[in-house]
């Protein structure tokens, strides 16, 4: 959005939420229990090439989370990560067989910590007659944001890294580091750190820590943030720390159920604005999950494992978010 020009919201063929921010230059200045009180996390940006990383304070942990063991695993590392991106890869082709809905929720704070500024939109996820994925729009209030409009990075951050998905051949974009064991409410993981070995032009990774089940070997928790940023003067494209749960559907994969972004963006002054520290406060709801290709067989290492894993016991469901 260029000077002058009144902020928008631009729909796509996959509407999608605002989590990177690009000021308008004015100028004029648990799952699983998921009893989420989470602290505004305070992004620190730091004066850097347009294209390369940037310091950040991760999306706080609540209780749930238990303490960090740094002990080996049972199972080597190498084929951990094999095994939970092999999974993922299965993941990502699974959810193209379900219907849901999508909310978001962006909300601009101001100094007194109220809320100035919202955009609101609830999709509806399904398939036409054809088996092509559509999404219908069931309640879009006007928006009401003003500080900040939506970027191109927004949309495509909400469609491939919020929630971050790890794939076998994603994966080869990345450092994966073990860390340790930790149990969140009822769900033993394993934790890993991830980072993009490098940056290349008009790409964005993710840099942040992942969660896996112990027995499913599927991701359940992703806190991280969206690299790189925009920092040029006038040219600022910014993005906030988050933090994604996933519940399992069905008894075989986790999906997405929530997504949560709370902190300060930082933009720096220019020719005809001011600098400007901005407030946001951002939700996103996946609910309602429904099979839509009933026959659909998902083969895991020669197996298939459409209704679930033999012998394998089933993780109790986490309560919905509020």
């Amino acid at each position: 959005m260029e000077l002058g020009h009144t902020p928008e919201i631009r729909f796509f063929r996959f509407p999608r939420l605002l989590s990177s921010i690009v000021l308008q230059r004015d100028p004029v200045p648990v799952f699983f229990r998921l009893r989420i009180l989470v602290a505004a996390a305070v992004l620190a940006l730091v004066a850097a090439p347009a294209h390369a990383q940037v310091s950040f304070t991760s999306v706080p942990l609540d209780a749930g989370f238990g303490p960090l063991d740094t002990s080996a695993p049972s199972i080597p590392v190498p084929q951990l990560i094999k095994e939970f991106t092999a999974k993922e890869t299965v993941f990502r082709n699974a959810l193209n067989n379900y219907t849901y809905q999508r909310s978001v929720k962006v909300q601009t704070i101001n100094d007194d910590g109220k809320v100035d500024g919202q955009y609101f939109q609830v999709t509806d996820i399904t398939f036409d007659p054809n088996g092509r994925r559509v999404e219908h729009v069931v309640a879009a209030p006007l928006s009401t944001l003003e500080r900040v409009t939506m970027s191109p990075a927004d949309f495509s951050d909400i469609e491939d890294r919020l929630p971050f998905v790890l794939t076998t051949e994603d994966a080869e974009q990345y450092n994966i580091s073990y860390v340790g064991k930790q149990k969140i409410d009822q769900v033993d993981t394993y934790v890993f750190d991830v980072e993009p070995k490098k940056i290349e032009k008009n790409h964005r990774y993710f840099k942040g820590r992942i969660w896996v089940d112990e027995k499913d070997h599927q991701v359940v928790v992703t806190d991280g943030k969206n690299v790189p940023d925009d920092l040029r003067k006038g040219h600022e494209d910014l993005s906030l720390p988050f933090i994604t749960y996933r519940q399992q559907i069905d008894g075989k994969y986790w999906f997405p159920v929530y997504t949560h972004e709370d902190g300060v963006l930082h933009f720096t002054g220019g020719d005809g604005y001011m600098s400007q520290d901005v407030h946001l406060r951002e939700t996103l709801k996946y609910t309602n999950y429904k099979q839509y290709r009933s026959t659909v067989r998902v083969l895991f290492q020669g197996q298939d494992i459409s209704n679930g894993q033999p012998g394998q016991k089933q993780t109790p469901p986490p309560s919905k978010p509020k």
